[in-house]
């Protein structure tokens, strides 16, 4: 057997492992360490011994003492749950404008609202509600249906373009490639990109106006400010749902895309709307 290798410095064996031409010090673990893993040990033993501990087929181990606090903790959540019962009462009997005017309902809808968007909400918005190309941020105060609490809370109720649900929110933009040359459809481009400051490369702005005003003003209005009952979007500010830039902005002038929200009610109940609806709003952009 080879003999082992001493450290030069220190006089102490090493284990014969070495790192970037390291070698690793066979150094003993401290007693005192090496006796409280044994105690440690020991007691984990007494420990399921003395408690419910392990699992069997059926049931478990009950221990000598046979001691379990699962009598105390149902008997905090049958407590927890009529707390809450009494807010959830009281927020499926108000309007949610109302229980945002009520301080400790609306922080107990709040709460409620977040976890909800997180279960059913952030595959589309994301976890922080900031919204994807083709998904609404929910952060800002750029609303196609309207920002304020009952507006919030009728689009999360209905959705958007369900066909399960009779009152959903229903906008269809028309396919002006079937009506305009793919020359006007440029120009009108270049005139919506250069409504929101953006760089326009190809079109002419001049006579998208032109074609704006004969085609577009009916929904998006004479300043392109957008309709909220009609759930035209604004296409005079940097918020671009669909995606910026006028290779975007013809795309959607030519085959529109729609996107379709769920109505959550029939899902997840009145409350939780009603909570969501509170949530949203508190983000930030509710009005």
């Amino acid at each position: 057997m080879a003999d082992k290798h001493v450290d030069e410095l220190s006089g102490v064996e090493t284990t014969g492992h070495v790192w970037d031409g390291i070698r690793e010090l066979n150094n003993p673990l401290p007693r005192w360490w090496v006796w409280t893993f044994y105690a440690c040990i020991l007691w984990a033993i007494g420990y399921t011994i003395v408690y419910p501990a392990w699992p069997l087929l059926t049931t478990n181990t009950k221990g000598v003492w046979n001691v379990t606090n699962r009598a105390v903790l149902k008997d905090e959540l049958v407590a927890a749950n009529g707390t809450q019962k009494v807010f959830v009462d009281k927020i499926a009997a108000m309007p949610v404008a109302d229980i945002i005017k009520d301080k400790s309902l609306s922080e107990f809808a709040t709460a409620a609202g977040a976890a909800a968007f997180k279960v059913n909400c952030t595959p589309c918005h994301g976890s922080g509600a900031q919204g994807s190309i083709g998904y609404p941020n929910l952060n800002d105060n750029d609303w196609l249906w309207g920002g304020s609490a009952d507006q919030i809370y009728t689009t999360i109720s209905h959705g958007i373009r369900d066909p399960q649900d009779t009152n959903t929110r229903v906008s269809e933009m028309p396919a002006f490639g079937d009506m305009l040359k793919p020359e006007e459809i440029a120009n009108v481009a270049a005139y919506v990109a250069d409504l929101s400051k953006q760089p326009v490369t190809s079109g002419n702005p001049a006579a998208g106006k032109e074609i704006f005003a004969t085609n577009c003003v009916a929904c998006h209005g004479d300043q392109a400010q957008g309709n909220r009952d009609l759930g035209a979007p604004n296409l005079s500010d940097a918020i671009w749902l669909k995606g910026s830039g006028e290779a975007a902005i013809i795309a959607q002038v030519t085959k529109p895309k729609h996107g379709v929200m769920p109505a959550w009610t029939a899902r997840l109940g009145d409350t939780t709307v009603k909570e969501l609806a509170v949530f949203v709003h508190s983000l930030g952009g509710g009005e």
